[in-house]
C-alpha cells in the first residue's frame, strides 16, 4: 500500500457531493469540504489490502475516490462477516472519529484496486465546532444508522431465512435492476443474513428450480420480483 500525489481539488469536489455535506448551502459545502480535506492523504492499496485493522488507533477516516472497500470482522470460528462494502464518493469510518475509545471497532481492506484519501479526525472535529449544521447533519446521519441497526435486529429475530434473502436480493434490485451483482461471496452473504451457508445454497437451487431466479456465484436474474417482493413486505416500515 502507497501513497500517492492526487489533487486535492478532486477530493474536495467529491466531498462537497457527498450526503453529509448535500444539505448545507453550496457555498458552505464547498468551504466545509475544502476544509476537511486540506490536509488528507492520498492512498492507493491493491484488492486485499488492509486499510486498517481491528483496534487500531482511529485517528483518519477515508473518502473513497475509485474502487471498493469493506468493512469486515472474523468471527470465534473464524468465519469472516462483512459489514458493509462502501464505493466511490462515500466515507468510511467518521463514526469511529466520535467514538471514546479512540479505536477502529472493525477491519477495512480493499475489495478492488482501491484509490482514496485520508482524513483527519482532528479537523473533522474542529469543523463541527466551526459549523453546527455539519454536527447536526452528522448526528441524524448516526441517528439514521442506529435506528437501521435497531430494525434490523429486531428482523433477523423474527424473520425466516428465505425472507431475509428476498429482501436482500429486493434491495440490490433497487440499485442494479432486475440483473444483480452479489457484492459478497455465498460465504460472506449467509454470515451476513444470519443463516448457515448450506442453506442458502439451498434457497437458491430452490428457486432457480421453481423459476424465480437463475445465475451462479455472483451473478443473478430476478425473474419474479413479485414473489421476492412478497416475502420481503414484513421488512417495510412505515417510516
Amino acid at each position: 500500500m502507497t501513497n500517492i500525489n492526487l489533487p486535492d481539488p478532486v477530493a474536495a469536489d467529491l466531498l462537497a457531493r457527498h450526503a453529509l455535506l448535500r444539505g448545507l448551502p453550496p457555498l458552505a459545502a464547498a468551504e466545509v469540504a475544502a476544509y476537511l480535506v486540506g490536509d488528507a492523504v492520498p492512498l492507493r492499496a491493491e484488492a486485499g489490502q488492509t486499510l486498517f485493522g481491528e483496534g487500531d488507533v482511529a485517528r483518519h477516516y477515508l473518502l473513497v475516490g475509485q474502487g471498493q472497500a469493506e468493512v469486515m470482522r472474523y468471527g470465534f470460528n473464524g468465519d469472516e462477516r462483512v459489514f458493509r462494502v462502501f464505493e466511490a464518493g462515500t466515507l468510511m469510518a467518521h463514526a469511529a472519529m466520535f467514538m471514546p475509545h479512540g479505536r477502529y471497532p472493525m477491519q477495512a481492506r480493499a475489495r478492488t484496486a482501491f484509490q482514496g484519501w485520508r482524513l483527519c479526525r482532528r479537523r473533522l472535529h474542529e469543523a463541527c465546532r466551526q459549523w453546527p449544521d455539519l454536527a447536526l447533519a452528522l448526528l441524524a446521519g448516526l441517528s439514521k444508522n442506529l435506528y437501521d441497526q435497531v430494525n434490523k435486529v429486531d428482523w433477523m429475530t423474527s424473520s425466516s431465512a428465505p425472507e431475509r434473502l428476498a429482501n436482500y436480493l429486493m434491495g440490490l434490485r433497487e440499485r442494479q435492476g432486475d440483473v444483480v451483482t452479489l457484492p459478497l461471496n455465498q460465504r460472506q452473504l449467509a454470515a451476513h443474513l444470519g443463516i448457515r451457508a448450506e442453506t442458502l445454497s439451498r434457497l437458491l437451487n430452490d428457486w432457480q428450480t421453481q423459476g424465480h431466479v437463475s445465475g451462479k456465484r455472483r451473478e443473478w436474474v430476478l425473474h419474479a420480483p413479485a414473489y421476492l417482493e412478497k416475502l420481503a413486505t414484513t421488512a417495510k416500515r412505515p417510516f
